[in-house]
């Protein structure tokens, strides 16, 4: 296994399934899966708006992608936001052991919950990931508002 593992370089390939997503008419939420050596394994984007799935998050399209697993407990998981709960759930049923998040200054989602079941949870902070997704939300405050929930 790497010592070092570069973690702003797999965010550079969560943040830009984000932009895809964008693109796309959708959330700019990305997210990729990788191994314990830091080799790309799965990636996707919120599909939300595009496909008219509610559960079509970043965390779980990345998550499809990458495929059936014996075990996901040694893979990273990379986000361009803090995970919501749902996709927090999917980190806890499955096992990760580490998650990279973007930022969590638009979302704070479950992180602390994670956290506290034992996962490590490193937040870049990502001047990118938060300024791209604000003036999504700026623009879009109705279909952000519905993708987390509230009326």
């Amino acid at each position: 296994m790497k010592s070092e593992l570069d973690y702003a370089k797999m965010l550079s390939v969560a943040l830009a399934e984000a932009r895809v997503g964008l693109a796309e008419g959708g959330i700019p939420i990305g997210a990729a899966l990788f191994d314990a050596n830091g080799v790309l394994v799965g990636a996707g984007h919120n599909r939300r708006v595009q496909n008219g799935d509610t559960s079509m998050h970043g965390e779980t399209d990345a998550f499809r992608n990458a495929g059936r697993r014996r075990t996901y407990r040694d893979l990273i998981m990379v986000t361009t936001l803090a995970p919501c709960w749902y996709c927090s759930g999917l980190v806890r049923q499955f096992g990760f052991g580490t998650l990279v998040v973007g930022e969590s200054r638009n979302f704070q989602g479950g992180l602390d919950w994670l956290r506290s079941l034992g996962v490590r949870v490193i937040d870049l902070d990502s001047e990118e990931c938060a300024s791209l997704l604000a003036a999504y939300i700026r623009t879009h405050p109705e279909v952000w508002n519905e993708d987390i929930g509230e009326e």
